[in-house]
């Protein structure tokens, strides 16, 4: 599973000209689920981003995490994370997971997310075609896979 994850100042996801969710200070989550992920997968993502010790504290250093700051947070899944590169110019996409498994993991991680968050966060909808608006803060920009956690 790939995670980009983006500190921002705000941010909105929007499906068919409408504000689905929006967000001020907190973090946009482009979520990439491969076939072979599982809970754990989730469960590690998941815990590691909300303590992930991001945003900036009194002396501008970044010590604080998204439960420090009380962030709020927007998930939007993103199967082209997956996307393979290697030949020709036209991505292929066939690590990502199809939506028959890809929805139930995506739902997973909403739910776990808020789970350790404590709140509800905005989500996009999947397979969707969607607008995503932000301001980045910082920029930080973190990707993050989980077959890369040891």
């Amino acid at each position: 599973m790939r995670v980009v994850l983006q500190r921002v100042t705000n941010a909105s996801v929007s499906i068919e000209n409408k504000v689905n969710a929006e967000i001020g200070l907190g973090l946009l989550l482009l979520v990439g689920i491969e076939a072979d992920d599982t809970s754990e997968d989730i469960e590690w993502l998941c815990r590691k981003i909300v303590n992930m010790r991001i945003f900036n504290d009194e002396d501008e250093v970044m010590n604080n995490s998204l439960l420090d700051v009380k962030g709020d947070a927007i998930i939007v899944s993103q199967f082209t994370l997956h996307a393979s590169t290697k030949k020709g110019n036209r991505p292929s996409y066939i690590k990502a997971a199809k939506p028959d498994m890809a929805i139930p993991l995506y739902e997973e991680f909403i739910a776990s997310f808020e789970k350790q968050l404590g709140k509800k966060v905005g989500t996009g909808k999947f397979g969707a075609d969607m607008k995503v608006a932000l301001l980045n803060d910082g920029p930080v920009t973190i990707l993050m896979d989980s077959k890369n956690k040891s």
